[in-house]
C-alpha cells in the first residue's frame, strides 16, 4: 500500500492511514514495518460468505492529508 500510494512507512504508522470495513469487525490492517495490507485475523470463508460462491470481502483506505 505504501508503495501503491508513494507514502513513506513513517507516513503509515504516524496514523494518517485508516482501513474501513463494512460491518464491526477489522478484518485488514497495515504491516507497520513493511506497508503491506494483511489480514487482521484469521478469515472463515463458512462464516462469511456461506451461500455465496463469490466470496468478497470490501474495505476503504483512507489516506488524510496526502491526496
Amino acid at each position: 500500500v505504501a508503495k501503491d500510494l508513494g507514502l513513506q512507512l513513517l507516513e503509515l504508522s504516524d496514523g494518517g492511514v485508516r482501513i474501513l470495513n463494512k460491518g464491526r469487525t477489522q478484518y485488514f490492517a497495515l504491516h507497520g514495518k513493511t506497508g503491506h495490507l494483511v489480514t487482521a485475523e484469521r478469515l472463515d470463508r463458512e462464516q462469511l460468505c456461506r451461500l455465496v460462491e463469490k466470496c468478497v470481502l470490501r474495505c476503504e483506505l483512507i489516506v488524510e492529508g496526502q491526496m
